[in-house]
């Protein structure tokens, strides 16, 4: 791993207030991510299970964790099953945790061999009535693959067919939207990284410059800065691409008096930063440019103020939407008198602005969370309000990442550059 040891009790902890939330006398079982094939005998960048990382902090392929806390046997309640290494694999794919590794980084005492798994799962259900199974229950997944943790929860039923099973997803995403301090500093430290690397390319973007070159800068500076690499695929879009909301090729020149949008986050020890910025690409807005930028920009300030304590997104996106649309009216997209007679399921705003204002974060960069739940302190959102003119060729996002505390929102990414004046100033250096 890239990044800096991390503090056990910060999985210890994770672990303890899940085990508060089972029944009595149930287990529970994670598995880790597959190793995703790529194609020939590759695999893609193995990335690992955020809820088996929020417990463990074990970031290695073909690992198991099982609490039983209810186990007779007390060397039981807790186990970790790690892949055994041996020579030949060292000299191949390099080095494994030992099982002395696996308890200094998770704090888990028992760990075993993956091949043990079997045996010891076939005693602790023995003595077992209820047993929790986890499955991306996040709300924006969608995929035609069976995924291991599936995989594993059919399997077990069929093995085991008269068991009790619940779900742990509901207690994972109840824990894991209320962030710890230590997961906060982890995060700052992600949004730190994206820092250097958007102001690097504030010197580094200039008309002719390809879309990659500038993802490649970002990705150098996410790397030698300790981040795995990036917390989702960047996006890079220059002139017309910016309106494409999830731009996935980067691979346009930046002209002369384009914009040019940039959608990044760097991913430090599984945690995700998620940063939106739009800038002239020869160094200067235009007057429509920057009052089109400077009208996101109120809006976001005037969202992020409402980003409190018992508020709900979908209540504070409602409000935002308003916001933009007062605005839309003053850039002459439409009028009042527009607005009076439009569609109310059909909003004119909506052409222009079209996605969320905030998404949950943490170890995922759309992390696990409900919108329509009251706002706690310790949630972290991005804040992200758009415009998007494609018949003008502009494609604005503003974004920062929130922090929600008793005393209001924290903005961790209130150092990067974002005021017209200073990205200019920054440019012409």
């Amino acid at each position: 791993m890239k990044y800096l040891p991390i503090n056990p009790e910060l999985f210890i902890n994770n672990r303890k207030n899940f085990l508060k939330m089972m029944k009595p006398n149930s287990i529970a079982i994670f598995c880790s991510n597959d190793e995703m094939p790529r194609n020939g005998d590759q695999f893609f960048p193995f990335r690992q299970n955020s809820d088996l990382f929020y417990l463990s902090g074990i970031d290695q392929e073909k690992t198991m964790l099982l609490l039983a806390p209810d186990c007779p046997n007390p060397k039981y309640r807790e186990i970790l099953f790690v892949v055994e290494t041996n020579e030949l694999m060292a000299i191949w794919y390099g080095h494994k945790y030992t099982k002395e590794e696996a308890t200094a980084t998770s704090g888990i005492k028992t760990v075993m061999w993956l091949d043990q798994f079997d045996t010891i799962l076939s005693e602790v259900l023995s003595t077992t009535e209820n047993v929790y199974l986890n499955t991306n229950e996040n709300i924006r997944f969608s995929s035609d693959v069976p995924y291991r943790e599936l995989r594993f929860a059919n399997e077990l039923k069929t093995k085991y067919p008269v068991h009790n099973y619940l779900r742990s997803a509901p207690i994972l995403a109840n824990l894991r939207t209320t962030k710890s301090p230590v997961e906060i500093e982890l995060i700052r430290k992600a949004c730190e990284i994206t820092e250097t690397a958007f102001r690097r390319v504030l010197s580094f973007v200039k008309p002719g410059v390809m879309e990659y070159e500038i993802e490649a800068e970002i990705t150098h500076e996410f790397i030698r800065n300790r981040a795995t690499c990036h917390s989702y695929s960047p996006i890079i879009a220059s002139g017309k691409n910016a309106c494409v909301l999830h731009y996935p090729f980067n691979n346009q020149m930046c002209k002369d008096g384009d914009l040019v949008l940039f959608d990044i986050g760097a991913e430090y020890a599984n945690y995700a930063a998620d940063l939106s910025r739009t800038i002239p690409v020869n160094g200067k807005f235009t007057q429509r440019q920057k009052d089109c930028y400077n009208a996101v920009l109120r809006v976001m300030k005037q969202a992020i103020k409402k980003l409190v304590v018992g508020n709900t997104i979908d209540a504070y996106h409602s409000e935002t939407c308003k916001l933009l649309e007062e605005e839309m009216i003053k850039l002459g997209l439409f009028t009042k008198e527009d607005v009076k007679k439009q569609d109310p399921e059909k909003p004119l705003y909506f052409k222009y602005y079209m996605h969320g204002t905030s998404h949950f974060m943490g170890l995922d960069v759309h992390d696990v969370g409900s919108k329509q739940e009251p706002l706690r302190a310790g949630m972290l959102f991005s804040c992200e309000p758009g415009l998007y003119i494609l018949e003008e060729g502009i494609g604005i996002r503003i974004e920062n990442d929130i922090l929600i505390t008793e005393n209001g929102p924290v903005d961790l990414m209130a150092t990067i550059p974002i005021e017209v004046e200073e990205i200019e100033s920054l440019m012409a250096k």
